[in-house]
């Protein structure tokens, strides 16, 4: 029986979901488990927990800046210690019997304190390289369950459990044809033209600027004709321009900007998929796990701009399996017009991407944690 659970972590489309997802997993075995969430003062949990249901509580954290000379550092010892300071009176006042983390900066001081109160803890990693804060406390949790293979060179190898890295019911349902949305619905929830194939790219929660360059040069060079509709999420930070240019872009090109769908974030991704006949995303851990289960024809972009590329090594744990596609970032802007419609005219290939994508799967990642946790209260 789990009766009260503490989840923190945050500050990216990556770590709230999975940490939406392990919470509804208890709820669905536990009706009346109490759950609450702590996150970062500011960050996006703050707003998306509440919104899938759940109480929150934020803390005064932010990380460090890359460079050493960055005034934002200053603040960093204070917010830290207020953090372990309030982590504290939250662990007080509302008695975990376990704690989990999903990496983020809040989950940091929130697990330390619970490590040193002897709460059983658990964190979740969704990368094949860990982030810092899940880095930080690998000697002091008592599980680690890892999206990917390869973790024990961070965390000690009797900790680490794989189960893969848990989605939500919402996403899960598309493995299943009879409970999944049907691509006639999902389109005319994204108004696109249903007779043409359907290609989502996305940049991930936050938007990547060079994906959204490629969406421009792809419209651009596409001589007023396009083949097939665009769901387009260029990310919340570069919704306002992108927007914008696509209004301006129609003033000469109705045709094809009839043809595209521009949206910052998308809530309802299961409707993204179900809509989509080929996907070209970044290569997140979230997303990697989801396209697997989607087992859609894939084009994968790693960012370039994460802690020792491993964006890359995560797209390649699908590109070895021949699930899916790579491009590197320095290439997507020119390339991603041609992948896009090479793919669409090669119907064997996408036959064979889908195939591998299901056998890469892994929709029971969320039980496997509850599982774990369960175990560690026994």
């Amino acid at each position: 029986m789990i009766s009260r659970v503490l989840i923190s972590g945050g500050g990216s489309g990556g770590h709230i979901q999975p940490a939406l997802a392990i919470a509804d997993e208890i709820v669905r075995r536990y009706p009346k488990v109490q759950i609450r969430f702590v996150g970062a003062k500011g960050r996006m949990e703050m707003e998306k927990v509440p919104n899938a249901g759940y109480e929150i509580d934020g803390l005064w954290i932010s990380g460090l800046q890359r460079s050493l000379i960055n005034l934002k550092n200053i603040s960093f010892p204070f917010k830290l210690i207020h953090s372990l300071i309030k982590a504290g009176t939250l662990l007080n006042r509302y008695n975990p019997e376990v704690v989990i983390g999903v990496g983020g900066y809040a989950s940091g001081p929130l697990l330390y304190r619970a490590s040193r109160k002897r709460i059983p803890t658990l964190i979740q990693e969704q990368n094949s390289f860990p982030g810092i804060t899940n880095r930080i406390l690998a000697n002091r949790v008592n599980r680690v369950c890892a999206g990917f293979p390869g973790l024990d060179i961070w965390f000690p190898k009797e900790s680490i459990v794989e189960t893969g890295n848990p989605l939500r019911e919402s996403v899960l349902k598309l493995a299943d044809s009879k409970s999944s949305p049907s691509k006639s619905v999902a389109t005319s929830h994204f108004n696109i033209d249903t007779s043409k194939p359907v290609v989502f790219i996305m940049g991930g929660s936050l938007g990547a600027l060079s994906m959204n360059m490629a969406v421009r040069n792809l419209l651009e060079s596409s001589n007023n004709v396009l083949t097939y509709s665009v769901i387009w999420q260029c990310g919340s930070r570069f919704f306002d321009e992108n927007y914008k240019w696509l209004e301006e872009f129609s003033k000469k090109n109705s045709k094809i900007a009839d043809c595209v769908k521009c949206l910052g974030f998308i809530d309802r991704m299961d409707l993204a998929y179900a809509a989509s006949d080929l996907i070209a995303s970044r290569a997140g851990a979230m997303s990697i796990s989801e396209l697997a289960l989607v087992a859609k024809p894939t084009l994968l972009i790693p960012s370039p701009n994460v802690a020792e590329d491993h964006q890359t090594k995560n797209a390649k744990s699908l590109v070895d399996r021949g699930a899916a596609i790579l491009i590197k970032d320095c290439d997507v802007v020119n390339s991603l017009k041609d992948h896009i419609e090479d793919l669409l005219k090669d119907k064997t290939t996408r036959q064979e991407m889908e195939i591998n994508l299901k056998n890469a799967a892994r929709p029971n990642a969320s039980y496997q944690i509850v599982d774990e946790v369960e175990k560690l209260l026994r």
